[in-house]
């Protein structure tokens, strides 16, 4: 037997019933491209925290009176830590004329300060793994411990709530795509299951002349990898369409849309996995008939 007739006798299946195939198409579509869609927002929220670990810093402040050898002690202590990258020290003067600088359109701030209220710190930059919750508590709990320090700032809130959501999303994600993976399927499934069921006196005709199990078969998988690729096409166009017309209509009203990244090559295999889906889907539908 050879491959084109099955094939014929799929693409022909199509058209003759083409509602419940555009149907099943149009659900497969929405399925693929909710996941296209997650799998965007994932993409940049994982760029987004991995940038993190460059501009973060936990500030460590002195007390008042300090001798400057017990904050070089310190700053070599710290530095033999495998997690710190690099120790900044920031006496007091130079704190008070960068906040200064910072709020320059703010001088008034300082109209009648008579002593500078800042105290002598260090700004410490860790390593890009070492950069999460539990690390970051762990080397706060033990430079609170040094003598001579006060205060150790480092946005404790801001760093879980950003590890957490990362972690939560992810698993989110993963958990969405395996419910609409096998949703997908299902469709495929019922589809395949209610064409066969249409074409029982076909299929009886194709038995009664000898016809084998693969020659019977091979039509509806043809079929099935055709309706999943159709929708996985579809779901392709709507990506690249959520993208031109709603991120980047939304990136001139809002600035920070500008930074969101467009993974092209990511959904380029959506009809692969469209097809993918629809050949398991049209295979378990056959393996579970008899004939």
């Amino acid at each position: 037997m050879s491959l084109p007739y099955p094939f014929k006798i799929g693409v022909q299946s199509l058209f003759r019933e083409k509602w419940i195939n555009l149907l099943s198409i149009l659900t497969i579509a929405a399925g693929l491209l909710i996941i296209g869609i997650s799998v965007f927002v994932l993409y940049n929220l994982d760029i987004a925290t991995k940038k993190l670990p460059e501009k973060f810093s936990m500030m460590l402040y002195f007390n008042d009176g300090i001798q400057k050898e017990k904050i070089d002690h310190i700053i070599v202590s710290l530095k033999r830590n495998s997690a710190v990258n690099s120790v900044r020290y920031i006496p007091r003067e130079e704190a008070l004329r960068e906040l200064k600088a910072t709020l320059k359109n703010s001088n008034y701030i300082f109209e009648g300060l008579e002593e500078n209220p800042l105290p002598d710190s260090l700004e410490i930059r860790l390593e890009k793994e070492a950069v999460g919750p539990e690390a970051v508590k762990k080397l706060a709990d033990e430079a609170l411990k040094l003598k001579g320090v006060s205060d150790v700032d480092y946005g404790e809130k801001f760093l879980s709530t950003i590890h957490y959501l990362k972690v939560g999303m992810k698993a989110v994600g993963i958990v969405l795509i395996a419910i609409l993976s096998t949703g997908i399927i299902f469709v495929c499934y019922s589809t395949i299951k209610i064409l066969f069921y249409r074409k029982t006196e076909e299929i009886e005709t194709f038995k009664l002349l000898g016809a084998t199990r693969w020659f019977i078969r091979a039509p509806f998988l043809i079929e099935g990898a055709i309706i999943g690729a159709s929708g996985g096409f579809l779901s392709l166009i709507g990506i690249f369409t959520f993208y031109y017309i709603v991120v980047m209509r939304l990136s001139v009203a809002i600035p920070i849309f500008k930074t969101v990244l467009f993974p092209a090559d990511l959904f380029l295999p959506l009809p692969v996995m469209g097809m993918f889906l629809g050949i398991t889907g049209a295979f378990i539908a056959l393996g579970r008939l008899r004939y």
